[in-house]
């Protein structure tokens, strides 16, 4: 089973992806992808480690997060993706069109093959106004083409609303 579940800041998209991960009954591996590069993102950091059960394992991965999930892809284990917007941010940080393209390529093409349950958190951003700066406006259109992808490729796609989940894509 691959889950994508999307939904806006404080939507219940983590809440639900942990519920659906512990509800599994296999190990659990959280894949981090966040970086702590200022006081509110070191709270919100520890606000996600404190609501995930300690025994969970941590990998932190900022950018090849294919190359991870390959490594710890397990029949035992359910791999929990948190999140992918925030991959995206720290790929458009490269700078690197190249990279970003090829980082966005392997991790839609090796989905279908995994041998774990894998459940992708990542936030909708495209339903608000078009920014006027030009790095928002690449970010929401990577993210908005990264989200149809991964949706093609997932057997479960959910959006989280007011910490409801609605199912767009059943399995």
């Amino acid at each position: 089973m691959n889950h994508l579940i999307i939904g806006g800041a404080r939507s219940g998209k983590s809440r639900y992806a942990q519920q659906l991960a512990a509800r599994a009954g296999l190990d659990v591996i959280y894949i981090a992808t966040a970086t702590a590069d200022d006081d509110e993102m070191r709270a919100r950091i520890q606000q996600h480690q404190q609501q995930r059960p300690a025994h969970w394992q941590l990998v932190e991965e900022s950018v090849q997060l294919a190359n991870v999930l390959l490594l710890q892809a397990a029949s035992d284990r359910v791999l929990l993706v948190d999140c992918l917007t925030l991959w995206l941010s720290n790929l458009l940080a490269q700078r690197d069109s190249t990279l970003l393209k090829s980082e966005c390529d392997k991790l839609v093409n090796i989905i279908p093959d995994l041998p774990c349950q894998l459940i992708l958190v990542s936030n909708e951003v495209g339903q608000g106004i078009v920014p006027a700066n030009a790095l928002a406006r690449r970010f929401i259109d990577e993210a908005g083409w990264l989200h149809q992808r991964l949706a093609e490729v997932c057997s479960t796609v959910t959006i989280m609303t007011a910490g409801l989940p609605q199912i767009l894509k059943p399995l």
